[in-house]
């Protein structure tokens, strides 16, 4: 999706095995904490003692309090096995390596024009949220404290040293940082600290840009190379930044991540912002899942990134119902820099080089796949392309495999001037601008095919790259990313994911001085903000905005601060059509979108909320058939569910619609299926009556909702209904295995909205 090596990482969105040296590999051990026999006199002890049974060697990478109650250590497969099977052991779980997946945000999000809305002098700055990712540069303006109180009372954490790090590096804005190795070099070795700092600094540049777009201070002339000029804030420019460096060269080690949502909880954050891949797998499998139960428990609202393997149906990361996961669209800001070939044709392309220009004449131009002896020499790849025929030209790559910054460095390594970089198939016409290491443009897919036939039929070729700088107001805007994870949710198809969209593409925000704007390592180039892309940037703006709601509200849970969001989202710009999907030219769907794109205003005062407790959650995992080890493996605790009582999916009080009609589509004959639904809204606004309208964008449904009406006499006023859903297999059958409506509850002042995906199997 991006340029640099650590933005391909963001592309490869999931989870993998972690692979161990010789036999023994990493696991995490989850124990029933309330079984542990009475000989025994701390828990410890016990997790000790069942190791030993199974292993004299092996000893406790962490011991886990909050989000685990249990250990991981490295153990061969068999003695997993002989673990797993011993009394108080509900679980032992290999462990899996994730991977990572401004100065317009505000204005965009009308954050600018109605920050008098937000209390952000006071209790926002009690508001304190952690950022799981790289680490954190310290040094950037973002975290400057000037203005800002004393540390809250509340706050427990550290600022831990290491390498390149101390303690004084933290302040009343950066008020902790931590750093978790200790699964990393269990399996990978020692870090080697003249490569990589074994502190919270950040090496890679993605932590700093995240934790800054979340609660980076105001910083006035901010910029990458003069683009994106203007005054840089996080979301929640006064809330207090947390670090938790989980994320090393060689990825992010749940072991590491588990242990830090530990830490994390112990220290009292507020909000939890992990930009990293919870991969697809059953929640009480997923550390991240885990974890953020957990913290969800505590008070601590959770927000996550979608992922970037969109737009693929069913590419979801982090689809648990505890997470706030978020889908990335764009702003209105482009970077326009025009092809203009010999034929006197111009094309329309997005750059954010900066430095010599090309001539201003027209130059030989050449496609790499005829410079080239390789059979992926289009690609552009280390070592494909032939130096005499590329230099002194403008070279025409093609998109896939490797960076896209590499594919400059590759021309230019090769002689090359400049480069024309045109998306394929698999991107389509989205855009994203990368800071070049020579004179370049992207193009998509369209005016690359053009170019394409151009080169191939034009016996002299020419070309230039007119640069443009920044644009504002482009429209339409936003619209969904390619690259944004879609639904359904694979997980739970019940369950509509991802819950929200945020701006995702072309951000502009902190940066490390450890590395170039293109994190490869020949950039020597050093900036203090840098324009990136995918759901690792969405993420944070929606933790910054949770921080900026928790702070005017401190009393509301996660669940209510989450509905809050989704339930004020917009689906339709201001001519009332619906927000475009970049990757199919047409409006996007819930399961592009989920509620919509946040609007945080409007979020400040919803009217009502789907709120949701634990027993709810654990409800939920009832109704999935989890077993009991298996509700316990996240619960910590000895919960059992009724077996008199008929748990349903349908019943999470959750601000969306999944409904899934099975059995119906290509069944043949004549029929009806029913699918039923409860809510309940909480009343966090005035006393007043809200009245139902229902949209559908298909006959093949009838809704009903009962009632119609609901009257809330006082604040935490609780109301419930149920939706009905019928379908037919008859003359109003449905033509496609999906379609949309949406359910709004209204007073006249506020517009509480549900989305509705329907699916049919």
């Amino acid at each position: 999706m991006a340029n640099p090596v650590w933005m391909f990482l963001l592309l490869c969105f999931f989870s993998v095995p972690s692979m161990a040296v010789g036999d023994k590999k990493t696991y995490i051990v989850h124990m029933a904490k309330y079984q542990m026999p009475e000989s025994f006199e701390h828990h410890l002890h016990w997790y000790d003692s069942s190791l030993r049974s199974v292993s004299d060697s092996a000893e406790m990478i962490y011991a886990y309090n909050n989000v685990v109650h249990g250990f991981s250590t490295r153990l061969t497969a068999e003695e997993a096995q002989r673990l797993e099977a011993q009394p108080g052991i509900l679980a032992v779980v290999p462990e899996m390596i994730y991977e990572l997946h401004t100065t317009r945000s505000p204005e965009f999000l009308g954050l600018d024009k109605n920050a008098n809305l937000y209390p952000e002098s006071n209790s926002v700055s009690e508001v304190i949220i952690g950022v799981l990712d790289t680490g954190i540069s310290p040094e950037s303006k973002s975290f400057d404290d000037t203005g800002l109180g004393p540390v809250p009372s509340s706050w427990k954490g550290e600022c831990e040293s290491g390498t390149n790090f101390s303690a004084s590096n933290c302040n009343r804005k950066l008020v902790g940082a931590r750093f978790f190795s200790k699964g990393y070099e269990a399996t990978l070795g020692p870090i080697d600290e003249s490569k990589e700092s074994r502190s919270p600094r950040d090496d890679d540049g993605h932590g700093t840009h995240t934790a800054s777009t979340a609660a980076g201070s105001v910083v006035e002339n901010a910029s990458l190379f003069g683009y994106a000029s203007g005054t840089a804030r996080g979301m929640a420019a006064r809330a207090r930044v947390a670090a938790y460096k989980v994320c090393w060269a060689g990825g992010c080690f749940s072991s590491d991540i588990v242990a830090a949502i530990d830490k994390a909880v112990d220290d009292n954050v507020n909000v939890l912002s992990m930009s990293l891949g919870g991969g697809v797998s059953d929640y009480y499998k997923d550390s991240v899942a885990t974890g953020a139960f957990a913290a969800m428990e505590k008070g601590i609202l959770v927000s996550c990134s979608a992922g970037n393997a969109g737009p693929s149906p069913f590419s979801l990361s982090n689809t648990s119902p505890w997470i706030t996961t978020v889908g990335a669209g764009t702003l209105d800001r482009d970077f326009p820099a025009y092809v203009s070939l010999g034929d006197a044709k111009n094309f329309s392309g997005v750059s954010l080089y900066r430095g010599k220009s090309l001539p201003g004449t027209l130059l030989p131009f050449i496609y790499a796949a005829n410079a080239s002896n390789s059979g992926n020499g289009n690609l552009c790849m280390t070592g494909t392309l032939i130096p005499e025929k590329v230099a002194g030209k403008v070279v025409f790559c093609d998109r896939g495999v490797n960076p896209r910054v590499q594919k400059g460095a590759v021309v230019k390594a090769a002689g090359g001037i400049g480069m024309v970089l045109a998306n394929t198939a698999a991107n389509g016409e989205e855009l994203v601008a990368d800071s070049h290491l020579l004179p370049a443009t992207a193009v998509g897919q369209k005016s690359g095919d053009t170019i394409r036939k151009y080169l191939v039929s034009d016996p002299s070729p020419t070309v230039t790259i007119l640069f443009e700088g920044t644009k504002l107001g482009i429209e339409p805007s936003p619209v969904v990313a390619a690259f944004s994870s879609r639904g359904p949710n694979s997980i739970t198809p019940q369950l509509l994911k991802p819950d929200i969209i945020a701006p995702g593409v072309n951000i502009l925000a902190g940066w490390s001085k450890s590395v170039g704007p293109s994190g490869l390592a020949i950039d020597d180039r050093r900036v203090d903000f840098n324009i990136i892309s995918g759901t690792s940037m969405s993420c944070p703006h929606v933790s910054g905005l949770a921080a900026l709601i928790k702070g005017a509200h401190p009393d509301w849970s996660p669940a209510a601060i989450r509905s809050a969001l989704m339930t004020t989202a917009y689906t339709a710009y201001k001519n009332g059509q619906k927000i475009q999907d970049i990757a199919t030219g047409k409006p996007s769907t819930p399961f592009d979108h989920g509620a919509g794109h946040v609007d945080p205003v409007s979020a400040l005062n919803p009217g009502l909320v789907y709120d949701l407790t634990v027993d709810d959650y654990l409800n939920f995992l009832c109704a999935l058939n989890y077993t009991p080890s298996q509700i316990n493996s996240l619960a910590r605790k000895d919960f059992t569910c009724d077996s008199k009582k008929k748990y349903s999916v349908n019943d999470l009080n959750y601000p969306s619609f999944a409904v899934v009609f099975e059995g119906v589509l290509g069944g043949g004959g004549s029929g009806s299926s029913v699918v039923k639904h409860t809510r309940t809204l909480t009343n966090v606004g005035s006393p007043g009556t809200y009245k139902v309208s229902i949209t559908s964008e298909t006959k093949s449904v009838k809704i009903s909702v009962e009632p119609e009406s609901l009257s809330f006499t006082g604040a935490n006023d609780k109301k419930s209904y149920t939706v009905t859903f019928t379908t037919t297999t008859s003359s109003a059958a449905p033509t496609s295995a999906e379609a949309f409506g949406r359910i709004e509850w209204s007073d006249g002042k506020h517009v509480v909205g549900s989305p509705i995906a329907f699916s049919w199997t």
